[in-house]
C-alpha cells in the first residue's frame, strides 16, 4: 500500500500528477518530468533530515498511484499533503493509505499530531475532514497555527488528528470488529 519515495516511480507519478483535477491540489508542483524529478530528489533528502516524510501509495499490484507526505515536520508535528492520480479516485485508496501512514507516523515516527490545511472554498474537503472520527476543528484550539497559515488573508481552516485521538479511534475500531465478529460466524 505504502512505499519509499523513489525515483524510478517519477514517470508514472509525473503523468497521474498533471491531470487537470489533481495538479491543483498538489502542494508541489512540477512542470516537466526533470522538475519532477528533482522535487522528488530533493523530498528524499529532506525525509534522511527528518523535514519530511513522504510515501508513494501503491494499488493492489504494487503500481504507484499516488503520494502521501508530512510536510514541515517540527517537534512531532507536520502537515499533511496527499493525492491520488485521477483513475484511482473513489476506489478507496485515500482512506487506506491514510490509515497506514498514520499508522506509521504515530508508533514509528514519533509524530504526536497532523495538521490538515483546507481551503475555505474547498467544501468538499471540509465535509470529509468533519467527518474523519479523530480529526477536530482547530481554528480555536491551535489558533497560533491557524494564524500562521493565513498571515495575508485567511484562507484556509486548520484540522488536527492526534496521535492519542487517532490511536483511541483504532483501538475502538479494532475492538468494535472483534466484537461483533461471532456474529458472523452464526
Amino acid at each position: 500500500m505504502l512505499k519509499q519515495r523513489d525515483l524510478l516511480d517519477c514517470s508514472i507519478l509525473f503523468e497521474l500528477m498533471v491531470h487537470p483535477d489533481v495538479f491543483p491540489f498538489v502542494r508541489n508542483k512540477a512542470n516537466s518530468y526533470e522538475e519532477f524529478l528533482f522535487i522528488t530528489k530533493q523530498a528524499i533528502e529532506a525525509e534522511e533530515q527528518g523535514k519530511m516524510i513522504s510515501r508513494t501509495i501503491l494499488d493492489e499490484w504494487g503500481n504507484p498511484i499516488g503520494c502521501i507526505t508530512l510536510y514541515d515536520v517540527e517537534e512531532g508535528y507536520g502537515f499533511l499533503g496527499t493525492w491520488l492520480g485521477k483513475p484511482y479516485h473513489g476506489h478507496g485508496y485515500n482512506k487506506a493509505a491514510k490509515d497506514a501512514f498514520f499508522h506509521e507516523l504515530f508508533t514509528e515516527k514519533g509524530i504526536e499530531s497532523i495538521f490538515m490545511r483546507i481551503r475555505k472554498v474547498n467544501k468538499r474537503s471540509f465535509y470529509a475532514a468533519s467527518k474523519l472520527p479523530y480529526a477536530v476543528l482547530a481554528n480555536e484550539t491551535r489558533k497560533c497555527v491557524y494564524d500562521e497559515i493565513n498571515q495575508n488573508e485567511e484562507i484556509y481552516d486548520l484540522f488536527e488528528i492526534t496521535k492519542d485521538n487517532y490511536l483511541l479511534h483504532t483501538l475502538r475500531d479494532d475492538y468494535q470488529q472483534e466484537d461483533f465478529s461471532h456474529l458472523k460466524e452464526a
